[in-house]
């Protein structure tokens, strides 16, 4: 089919961001488990997998249609991913301590304003559009891989909403209810925003 890949390896970032994110859970110190976390957003660019919050900055770009059923596609194949490790975690002896981590984390969102988690994640995808940007432009070997760690770790440290990252939070602290799906479906709407804005301005200082 068509988009077959596009499922497939949307489902593997999720995954993916999960890894990242179920390390981030298991350490203390946040600088340490914002630049581990990075594991995650390394793993999609080198293998070239689908990631909403990096497809949709490009999604102006070429064939407008095919590019909006890609990510629509590709945020339902992350979720899809972050659920499988999720499911995983949750049947290990680890899943405890990381389902209540995640819980406290989904909280926050929930007792967050709707303006204020769209903020976040339209500031968390100018951060994510550096790293994906930087990867795929950057001329210098190490100037490609430092960007990840950077895009990542400022997202994180600077306390920014990533929407797959917050579909890993939720499948494994079991945080279901409609309201989280609003909130969630808000973020990304602040991360489309963030990544188109991102793209098309630096575009126009590049033309």
């Amino acid at each position: 089919m068509k988009y077959s890949k596009t499922c497939l390896t949307a489902v593997l970032a999720g995954f993916c961001i999960g890894l990242g994110g179920m390390i981030y859970l298991s350490i203390d110190d946040k600088v340490v488990g914002s630049a581990l976390f990075s594991i995650g957003l390394f793993v999609v660019l080198t293998m070239k997998l689908s990631l909403f919050t990096g497809k949709i900055c490009y999604v102006i770009d070429g064939d407008k249609i095919n590019n909006i059923i890609n990510v629509v596609i590709t945020w339902l194949g992350n979720f899809a991913g972050s659920l499988i490790l999720a499911l995983i975690i949750r049947n290990t002896r680890t899943g405890a301590g990381i389902s209540e981590r995640a819980l406290a984390l989904c909280q926050v969102k929930l007792d967050d304003s709707y303006l204020s988690l769209f903020l976040l994640g339209f500031l968390c995808n100018i951060f994510i559009f550096i790293a994906v940007d930087e990867f795929k432009k950057n001329e210098h070997i190490t100037g490609k891989y430092v960007a990840i760690f950077l895009g990542v770790m400022g997202f994180i440290i600077a306390g920014t909403e990533h929407c797959v990252a917050d579909m890993f939070y939720i499948n494994v602290a079991g945080a279901y209810s409609a309201e989280m799906i609003v909130r969630l479906l808000i973020i990304t709407a602040g991360n489309t925003i963030g990544g188109i804005c991102s793209n098309y301005f630096v575009k126009k200082i590049q033309d």
